[in-house]
């Protein structure tokens, strides 16, 4: 077996927890989402998709497509945070209407909150697809 399938469907395994994540705590907890976490759920929920077809059979120009959405995401969930933690002012939020980007709805354990989880999803998915970018070809 191709050394790239099993680091392919662990990125995909990894979106469709991110994807059943987020749908959980809207659908299910209730928790509305704010503008931020609807910019990063067009990032991620695409990446499910994506990254199944790029499975069956292997195809190594899936990361092509999904490498650049999960950048976009990660960068988005990077700029969440900063505002979240009030490292940036909330001034500069884009979230004017509806749930503000900086409300807490969960916080796990002290830190463990919604735009971390997401800000981990997407480090982890970049992390996969750098180690898939740096293999070589014939593996």
């Amino acid at each position: 077996m191709e050394k790239r399938w099993p680091l392919t469907f662990a990125a995909w395994i990894v979106a469709v927890v991110a994807t059943a994540g987020s749908l959980f705590f809207s659908e299910v907890m209730l928790l509305p989402p704010c503008v931020l976490c609807w910019y990063q759920r067009i990032a991620m929920y695409p990446l499910v998709v994506i990254l199944l077809v790029g499975l069956f059979p292997l195809d190594r120009r899936v990361l092509n497509y999904a490498a650049p959405l999960a950048l976009i995401g990660w960068g988005i969930a990077v700029y969440h945070n900063l505002l979240y933690y009030k490292l940036i002012p909330e001034h500069m939020s884009p979230c004017a209407q509806g749930i503000s980007c900086t409300s807490k709805q969960i916080e796990w354990l002290g830190f463990i909150t919604i735009p971390f989880l997401s800000l981990a999803a997407f480090s982890v998915l970049l992390a996969l697809f750098f180690t898939l970018f740096r293999m070589p070809k014939n593996e």
